[in-house]
């Protein structure tokens, strides 16, 4: 039997010896190394190869949705990163007279999702290397083999510009025992992956960024373009069959707009369930209370066809009418898959009421979109939303962790802040996997502390 501690303690040390070759890198060759990294996996011969892979080994998704990943989105977040500057001082606050210098961590272990396998560990990996980290990545087992040939190709990119191949390594024969033994010795851990071992994470004793539990809803009112929603929410709800976690699991539309809204919907693919056919959904989709992960990013024809439901030529995704939240109403928490609730609300009020109750059984903290013009109803779904990101006229589950069309950093790890259990709110990159250290030089003038009557203004008369 071999000794899972001693086993990763072997390649904690071959990552410290990497790390240490780069700790000095100036910012010029550790931009060199992720562009590397990036080219390795994203050109055309080796996108398709892998996209083909993950889906043959994994059997989720599709490979249009694997391919425009490792294709697409690992351009992007080097795009989003490479003109960063994560060497030497990084920020200056004059007004403080601070300077921030960054400093690197060390070895992150990096957990890698079944259903995002084929862009994470690049994505991570880069975000680790730009601030002159190495890495070791814990693939989920049913992805171990798209892991393994996507940090290969990442080892032979930094080797080919000098650097230690060392600086990405992985686990080779994932086992939970493993994985528990990377996060109690790395330096922090960047978990993506399942609630257990999110918590798992949390739990080591070692510093972790995680991510919640994703439950996207989307509401579209009375002022949005219905067409242009319509398409946006197919894609999203579509896009590599509703792997992601921010694919929309439920869509709020005003009552004014319901009918029109839902023949758009209908118009682009979907397909409204009846009851006896809810119910057979929803016997399918959850077994004793737990998603059935057989249903997990696969067609809207398998899943029809394990629920015994006739599907028309040209379905894309499902329809679900629904009218609650909570235990009682599972179709309004998160399903992974081409399946979508459908709400019907009065105005924003009660949408932001019903996706407050939606996210507060699962997903709170994640994200939440919405479809309008109205500035008034977009401000006011963002104040009253408990959640870290409102994408506004976007295809959530394509824009939430950045894309082109936005500002929003590029990354597949979203914090969910407290709500969701998480030490951050923030689109992690490689800014979450430094260390910084200031600099304060005294101010020109100090700072002096005015009168009571200044300072507290007021309030003194309440204690009179």
């Amino acid at each position: 039997m071999s000794d899972p501690a001693a086993e990763i303690a072997t390649l904690i040390e071959r990552s410290r010896k990497a790390q240490a070759q780069i700790a000095n890198y100036t910012q010029e060759q550790v931009d060199e190394l992720i562009t590397a990294m990036v080219y390795a996996v994203a050109r055309e011969d080796r996108a398709e190869e892998i996209a083909k892979f993950t889906v043959e080994e994994t059997q989720l998704g599709n490979y249009d949705g694997k391919y425009l990943k490792i294709h697409r989105k690992t351009r992007a977040t080097l795009l989003d990163i490479i003109d960063d500057k994560s060497v030497g001082v990084i920020e200056e606050l004059p007004e403080r007279n601070i300077v921030k210098i960054a400093k690197p961590i060390g070895v992150i272990g990096a957990l890698s999702p079944s259903t995002n396998p084929e862009a994470t560990p690049v994505i991570k990996g880069i975000a680790a290397v730009k601030g002159r980290n190495s890495i070791i990545v814990a693939p989920h087992p049913r992805a171990k083999l798209t892991n393994k040939l996507i940090c290969d190709y990442m080892r032979e990119a930094l080797e080919l510009c000098g650097a230690p191949a060392d600086l990405v390594l992985y686990i080779e024969t994932p086992s939970l025992d493993l994985t528990n033994q990377l996060m109690a010795q790395c330096d922090r851990i960047l978990a993506t992956g399942g609630g257990p071992m999110v918590t798992a994470a949390y739990s080591s004793g070692t510093p972790a960024l995680g991510v919640g539990v994703g439950n996207a809803c989307i509401t579209v009112d009375d002022t949005a373009n219905l067409d242009e929603a319509a398409e946006k929410i197919r894609i999203s709800k579509t896009l590599d069959l509703a792997a992601s976690c921010s694919s929309d699991n439920s869509v709020l539309l005003f009552e004014s707009i319901y009918d029109e809204m839902l023949a758009k919907l209908v118009a682009e693919g979907g397909y409204v369930l009846n009851e006896a056919e809810k119910a057979k959904l929803q016997a399918t989709i959850w077994h004793d209370g737990h998603l059935n992960t057989a249903i997990v990013a696969q067609s809207v024809y398998k899943i029809a066809g394990m629920a015994g439901i006739d599907l028309p030529e040209g379905r894309e995704f499902l329809i679900i009418p629904e009218t609650g939240a909570g235990p009682e109403y599972p179709f309004s928490g998160e399903k992974l898959s081409v399946t979508m609730a459908l709400y019907k609300v009065k105005d924003i009020h009660e949408a932001i009421e019903m996706t407050n109750a939606i996210q507060a059984y699962q997903g709170e903290g994640h994200s939440c979109g919405i479809y309008s013009y109205s500035d008034d109803n977009i401000m006011e779904f963002a104040h009253q939303t408990r959640t870290s990101r409102v994408m506004v006229n976007q295809p959530q589950s394509a824009s939430n962790s950045g894309n082109l069309w936005n500002g929003m950093r590029q990354t597949f790890s979203l914090g969910c802040g407290s709500w969701g259990g998480n030490s951050t709110n923030n689109n992690i990159t490689w800014r979450d996997l430094i260390n910084e250290t200031w600099v304060s030089k005294p101010l020109a003038k100090s700072k002096e502390i005015p009168s009571d009557e200044e300072l507290f203004g007021s309030v003194m008369a309440k204690f009179k």
